[in-house]
């Protein structure tokens, strides 16, 4: 067990492994999903009835979806007076203006779908956005680290808005996770591993550098920062479909009308998120308080712990073992297979390694049931070598088949391992006249 040298000063669901992602090509397994995926249509009074457009999945939450999270029923503290205000109106300039104003290296122009989404977050979406701007206190420093770790623009720490309303555990009908919604195929190819006992998508720190390489490559591919952002929603083949079909077009907003109906409000939606998260107070919201937790531990396992081991040990709730170590889908950290990752509180952190082997010991047999060894005893082993030599017997004895239509004595032969002469002997045939439906014996 070797000690992790990062201390922080907040407890966030992270796991603190220094990471490198390997990939190769870009994966676009998003692009099955497609237009065939059930989509939400957008019901705010701003859109034209004809819209042909949906909302981003990470619109679509429960306002209060965040709190269900114990680390952020922890930490954060809904302020009801901070959604309660008056949503004030304002006119097209005045958007124009304040988007221009943004320290932005990505296009963020207006236009009246970008207005309607910068409305459901302002109107339906108000509480939500108040947890967001509270959650954003935990994450955002993580988001730009890996995004600057690529030197790419810092506003794309606002995609997570979209993608997870900033829920490292949330999950799609499609079946991506984390806060950069990850589907297998992709995580895998960029470095974040899924197995039955770890799911890496739910890391912040390693799917955020994960997001931050594939954010890359498809910049790398198309260009443009619109159009990466499109592809990181529908996949780089949807984006390649749509500027065909535009005649070659490689502006967003002319293969707009081709691209699929959830990616047709992603980009107006990350548009929109940078502009609630940054102009929030004009609009009566303020973020959720946060009370920030202890500051916690890392360190590096390479054997296997059961959870229940460290909350007795340690005197720390499940819920927040659980929430600091995300990627570990049941309790088994399974450190016999590699180096795994534990984060805990400071003062549960000097526990552990005070108690050094006990914790590794206690209700061993019960909680780590896998068994690495059973031997058997001779009778057994003799018992299975009389069943083998049986069932041999059974597979050597009579054997029969059917003639096909069109069979040949030679043709039966060859299929059955035996020969033509063997077939006459044991089927009594003079000459090699048979006829289909026939029973032939070939052993």
């Amino acid at each position: 067990m070797k000690r992790y040298l990062l201390t922080f000063l907040f407890s966030l669901p992270l796991a603190v492994l220094p990471f490198n992602v390997f990939a190769q090509d870009v994966v676009d397994e998003e692009d099955e999903v497609e237009e065939e995926e059930e989509t939400i249509e957008v019901f705010d009074e701003s859109f034209d009835e004809g819209e042909d457009i949906a909302l981003p999945e990470g619109m679509t939450s429960e306002l209060d979806s965040l709190l269900q999270e114990w680390n952020n029923k922890s930490y954060l503290i809904p302020e009801g007076d901070c959604v309660s205000g008056e949503n004030p109106e304002f006119d097209k300039e005045t958007y124009i203006h304040r988007l221009q104003r943004l320290p932005n290296v990505i296009e963020m122009p207006y236009n009246d779908v970008v207005r309607a989404m910068i409305d459901q977050y302002t109107g339906r979406l108000r509480r939500t956005v108040s947890l967001m701007l509270g959650a954003s206190n935990f994450y955002t420093p993580v988001f730009e680290e890996a995004l600057e770790a690529y030197q790419l623009p810092l506003e794309l720490k606002y995609l997570p808005v979209i993608e997870s309303a900033l829920n490292p555990m949330a999950v799609s009908r499609a079946g991506a996770v984390g806060l950069w919604q990850f589907m297998i195929t992709t995580g895998k190819q960029y470095g974040l591993e899924v197995t039955s006992l770890i799911d890496e998508r739910k890391d912040p720190i390693k799917s955020s550098y994960a997001a931050a390489h594939y954010l890359k490559d498809l910049y790398d591919i198309f260009g443009d920062w619109s159009l990466a952002i499109a592809s990181y929603n529908c996949g780089p083949n949807n984006v390649r479909k749509a500027i065909t079909r535009a005649g070659g077009e490689r502006d967003y907003w002319k293969i707009y009308p081709y691209l699929p109906r959830e990616t047709r409000g992603y980009v107006p939606a990350f548009i929109a998120a940078n502009y609630v998260m940054n102009y929030y107070c004009d609009h009566n919201i303020c973020p959720a308080s946060t009370q920030l937790p202890a500051s916690t531990d890392t360190i590096l396992l390479n054997r296997n712990l059961h959870m229940d081991q460290i909350v007795a040990q340690c005197n720390v709730p499940i819920e927040e073992v659980k929430a600091l170590n995300p990627q570990y889908r049941t309790a088994i950290i399974p450190g016999d297979n590699h180096t795994c990752t534990l984060r805990l509180p400071t003062i549960a952190m000097t526990a552990f390694l005070e108690a050094g082997d006990s914790v590794y010991s206690y209700r061993a047999t019960e909680l780590l049931t896998t068994r690495r060894e059973i031997e058997l005893t001779q009778e057994q082993v003799n018992s299975s070598k009389s069943k083998t030599r049986s069932s041999k017997r059974r597979s050597q004895a009579r054997r029969h088949v059917s003639v096909r239509r069109g069979d040949t004595l030679g043709a039966i032969a060859r299929r059955n391992g035996t020969t033509v002469s063997k077939l006459r002997r044991l089927n009594g045939i003079r000459g090699s006249n048979i006829r289909a439906g026939q029973r032939l014996r070939v052993r």
